[in-house]
């Protein structure tokens, strides 16, 4: 082996940890009173995720999660500064210390809290099956014989299928969009989607025609921070109880999605 080889060998190692070492989440964990200092709080969300998370006339983030981003900042009192991220990158932003946290709609499961930690849910997003007030379907069992939609590969197509007895015809679609109109149209008796797609159809349709017949599945959505930040995680888990307490996050859940913040398990 020649020297210029080796030395090409041990170059590369050492670029190689040091890139490990730039993409690593910080040995220390981040403080409230870091965030003070820094006089602002970056916070990854979705943009493309409405009501959760969406853009206003001015190309700036809105919705669900921006108003929470706003909140948790001025009770912090520091500036929010709200990043835009995707649903596949959301994690490595966050482990990579593009931002400090994020509140992007992230559904707490098992697997993700081997990444990152969870704090007590600020919402949920509650799937049901929404179908006509006629047609007797309170349980999973009456689906037998009812031609039931959903959008196809989604959180409520998985579920449904697991519940769905012998006998029953589930028809996917492209998106819930598909799925709305198939459902005011008659081309099926019920929808598997989420409350805020349910409150869209009623809007719609005669009163009365529609009714949530039961829960297929809620997620539940906490604030996320990289693991082990226990002071920042206590601070965020006191400013979701306490506006839990004093109505300020029901008042958003009755702006952006209409109805009262959910009961939760947690």
């Amino acid at each position: 082996m020649t020297f210029a080889f080796t030395r090409r060998i041990t170059l590369a190692l050492g670029l190689a940890a040091c890139a490990t070492a730039f993409l690593a989440p910080p040995a220390s964990a981040q403080t409230v009173a870091d965030i003070k200092k820094k006089g602002e709080i970056t916070i990854g969300m979705l943009v493309d995720f409405p009501p959760y998370g969406t853009t206003n006339a001015q190309n700036q983030p809105d919705g669900y999660d921006a108003d929470v981003a706003r909140l948790l900042a001025k009770d912090c009192g520091v500036k929010a500064n709200i990043v835009p991220v995707t649903g596949p990158n959301r994690i490595p932003f966050l482990l990579t210390n593009k931002v400090d946290v994020l509140v992007a709609s992230l559904a707490i499961t098992p697997e993700r809290a081997k990444q990152v930690d969870f704090s007590t849910p600020y919402a949920a997003a509650t799937v049901v099956l929404f179908g006509l007030k006629k047609e007797n379907m309170a349980t999973p069992a009456d689906l037998k014989g009812k031609r039931v939609g959903v959008a196809r590969a989604s959180v409520q197509d998985v579920a449904l299928t697991a519940i769905a007895p012998e006998g029953a015809e589930i028809r996917r679609f492209d998106d819930d969009a598909s799925g709305m109109q198939a459902l005011l149209s008659g081309q099926v008796d019920a929808l598997g989607c989420s409350t805020t797609v349910a409150a869209q159809i009623a809007k719609r349709a005669p009163a009365n025609t529609f009714e949530n017949k039961f829960v297929l599945r809620q997620q539940q959505m906490g604030i996320v921070t990289r693991p082990g930040q226990t002071e920042l995680m206590q601070a965020l888990n006191d400013f979701v109880a306490r506006n839990k307490a004093n109505g300020e996050l029901g008042k958003l859940y009755q702006k952006w999605l209409g109805t009262d913040f959910p009961t939760m398990t947690n």
